[in-house]
């Protein structure tokens, strides 16, 4: 059901030759990035007209409008389970309260007397939002992207969630009912690359937007890098992917539970436990047997899952060699089961967030946590984070200075600007002299 790498016995080698010995899944956004192109381009000139022809083409439903009328939001709210309110608005609570405390304030050096530097945070002016719809339907994507960039104070605020047949071209009414209760009101039945052109350039329908973020397969990640440096993205998210990091100390059924939920996402998803204990792998592997039995998506997603290259138990001679491992795969979500979890998770270098003790499980931070789900995935941990308030602001530097502090320094200037063979930066200086640099004081 699931692979074995055995790292036991020699010392861990470093670097890339450690991470090529980890299992990671094929997912080639090259390759992809030429399939979207035709469709990027569809958009850009024939807009709507486009987005309602993919529509039909990739979802199975011919639309009348992109934009999801108003009613239609108001309705799936009104329709929507109380218990399934109730838990969106205490997930949307939770993230308010963690993403709230991640707003920037303006803050001003003083350099010398006379000459300051302010770095103040401005919100990006529109965004695009991306929420999922394929194989699963995704509100709590909606809150963890839209969440953020409400507190980030972003003024322009729409999302797109994949046409829906069984409700007549709609996204799930459950993605709207989200939407309703954030207080969103533009939202698109557009899905994958088309989502992503249709903000990149704008249509008849919708404004183009200054950034695209959300979680998506991988047309919607080589759409983010066919427009990368038009528009700002999050990242290319890949495949889900949980590492666990456990001693003899953690509950099999635990462990063998929390890798089948991540399974449960994709047939490409990853689900890694790296442990110094073969009893541990033992046990885990006979708890997979019957829970996989018992669980919903077996044949589509969880058993190609688990059996897939990107998969596997991987034995450490310890948790300092289990430390170095799954620093070197760099997961997008790591649970620490060992003894002494907290003091293990604070040494934890690279992963996209990090799930301490068996009461942390990744569920969790999927919904109700306060973290934000929105995660680097493919090893990308080790240069990249998850969503926040931060990627959605801009920091802008505030040069202020007065005739004197300028003339203090001046000489510094004009020396490096000739250093550089850039004589003109050091004319602009001179220029405000009388072409004489005063002497320092």
């Amino acid at each position: 059901m699931i692979s074995r790498i055995d790292l036991r016995g020699d010392a861990l080698p470093e670097g890339p030759a450690l991470r090529d010995l980890l299992p990671r899944a094929d997912f080639d956004v090259a390759a992809a990035l030429e399939k979207v192109r035709p469709i990027c381009e569809a958009v850009h000139h024939r807009g709507d007209a486009a987005l309602i022809d993919f529509a039909e083409q990739f979802d199975g439903v011919r639309l009348t409008s992109v934009r999801v009328p108003a009613d239609a939001l108001t309705k799936a709210l009104a329709e929507l389970d109380p218990a399934v309110r109730a838990a969106l608005e205490e997930s949307i609570r939770r993230a308010r309260l963690v993403h709230r405390a991640q707003r920037r304030t303006a803050h001003t050096t003083q350099v010398v007397p006379g000459g300051t530097v302010t770095e103040k945070w401005v919100p990006v002016d529109r965004v695009g939002l991306y929420a999922p719809g394929g194989r699963s339907v995704y509100p709590s994507s909606v809150i963890m992207n839209v969440v953020p960039a409400q507190e980030a104070g972003v003024e322009s605020i729409a999302l797109a969630s994949p046409a829906q047949a069984e409700f007549d071209g709609l996204p799930h009414p459950t993605i709207l009912a989200a939407c309703a209760l954030l207080g969103v009101d533009e939202v698109y039945a557009a899905g994958g690359a088309t989502a992503v052109a249709m903000f990149a350039h704008g249509t008849e329908s919708c404004p183009p937007a200054n950034m695209v973020t959300g979680p998506g397969n991988i047309w919607v990640a080589a759409a983010k890098r066919y427009y990368t440096g038009k528009i700002g993205i999050d990242a290319e998210a890949g495949p889900t992917e949980i590492a666990v990091l456990a001693d003899a100390t953690a509950d099999p059924a635990h462990v063998a539970a929390d890798l089948i939920s991540q399974a449960e996402h994709d047939p490409l998803a990853a689900a890694v436990l790296v442990t110094d204990s073969v009893e541990l792998a033992d046990a885990v592997e006979k708890e997979l047997v019957p829970q996989v039995a018992a669980s919903k998506h077996v044949d589509d997603r969880i058993a190609p899952a688990l059996a897939g290259r990107q998969s596997a138990i991987v034995l450490v001679d310890g948790v300092e060699e289990g430390l170095r491992v799954v620093d070197a795969y760099g997961a997008e979500h790591l649970e620490i089961q060992t003894a002494d979890a907290t003091a293990v998770a604070a040494r934890v270098r690279n992963a996209g967030a990090v799930f301490v003790g068996p009461w942390a499980p990744v569920s969790l931070g999927d919904y109700a946590a306060g973290s934000n789900h929105v995660l680097p995935t493919g090893g990308c941990a080790c240069h990249s984070s998850g969503l926040s308030v931060q990627s959605f602001l801009r920091g802008i530097h505030i040069v202020d200075y007065t005739r004197e502090a300028l003339a203090d320094v001046a000489h510094h200037v004009v020396t490096l600007a000739e250093a550089e063979d850039l004589p003109a930066h050091g004319a602009a200086i001179k220029a405000r002299f009388d072409w004489k640099v005063p002497e320092s004081k």
